[in-house]
Order: structure tokens, then sequence, then C-alpha cells
């Protein structure tokens, strides 16, 4: 399939737990005040990318933890990442999104795709950045409104568990 993307760090610390490879979509509804990315606003920027050439990448190397969508708003591309984050976990390696929704929100769509998606997740950071509420102490996302969600428990216990409680 293919996915609209603005860039890819195939070296992250800072996108979730561990060394991993960040994808950034390409486009995004939100356009939170202060946002860091506001190039991937653009839903006709960035570049299309084979989700088969962004495994093949992902592959190569095997010092990571896992795999990071960002953006932009991953929602917005919710099929191909789905794909993607199958393909991903059945090497072993988790899978973090962030997204400018709440879990809720996403949990109320009618798109087979966000459910597909939601449904590969190991963890979802949700919420809008809220520039008011921004804090560089919380641990892998920006504002105090956005939660870390760990999405294994949440499925499990049928409620939203937090990965962090700060």
């Amino acid at each position: 399939m293919k996915l609209r993307i603005a860039g890819i760090v195939d070296d992250s610390i800072v996108d979730g737990e561990g060394y991993r490879f960040t994808v950034f979509t390409q486009g995004c509804p939100h356009h939170c005040e202060g946002c860091h990315n506001p190039e991937t606003w653009d839903p006709q920027g960035g570049r299309i990318e084979d989700t088969d050439k962004i495994l093949s990448e992902i592959l190569q190397n095997p010092l990571l933890q896992g795999v990071t969508f960002s953006g932009g708003e991953p929602f917005a591309q919710a099929a191909p990442l789905a794909e993607l984050a199958k393909k991903i976990h059945s090497h072993g390696l988790d899978i973090w999104s962030y997204t400018g929704y709440t879990y809720e929100k996403l949990c109320s769509s009618d798109d087979p795709a966000v459910h597909a998606l939601l449904d590969e997740l190991d963890v979802l950071v949700d919420g809008p950045f809220v520039l008011s509420q921004k804090d560089l102490t919380l641990e892998f996302r920006g504002s105090k409104n956005q939660r870390v969600i760990d999405m294994n428990a949440t499925r499990k216990e049928g409620r939203v568990v937090l990965k962090y409680n700060d």
C-alpha cells in the first residue's frame, strides 16, 4: 500500500521506549498551536512511499525495539498504517502511535481502518497538543492533557489503562 509521509527517523530514542524507527505521516487536520511539526499539516505535502519499502528499511536494523507512527496525524491514513503495523508485529517489534484525537473519539469512529490500526497498537499517545499545558518533563508527550495509553492492558481490562501516571 502507499503512504504519504513527511519523513523517517531510523534511530529515535524520543518517540517511545527503546530504540525506535519513527514514521512521520503527512497531513494533519488538528493544526495545534505550538505544534513542533507544522510542515506535516498539508495533506498534499511530503512524499509517497510504499509500505513494503518502509518495512524493508525497518527490518534492516536488528537493534530496534519498535516502530512509532507520528505526524501529521497517523489516523488520517489508518488503512496503510494498520497493514504496515500488522507486518511489523509479525517480526516481533512493538508499535506506538501518536494522535491528536482522543482514544474515545477513535473508538467511536465508523471507519474499520481506524479500528484495525487501534487493534495493532501497543501504545497510543492521544490528544491534541495544548500549548498552555506544555510540560517538557512529561515522558513521550508534550502537554499534560495527553495520555500514554497501554493498549494491550486497555483491551484486556476493557477500560483505559495508562502506561505512566504522572
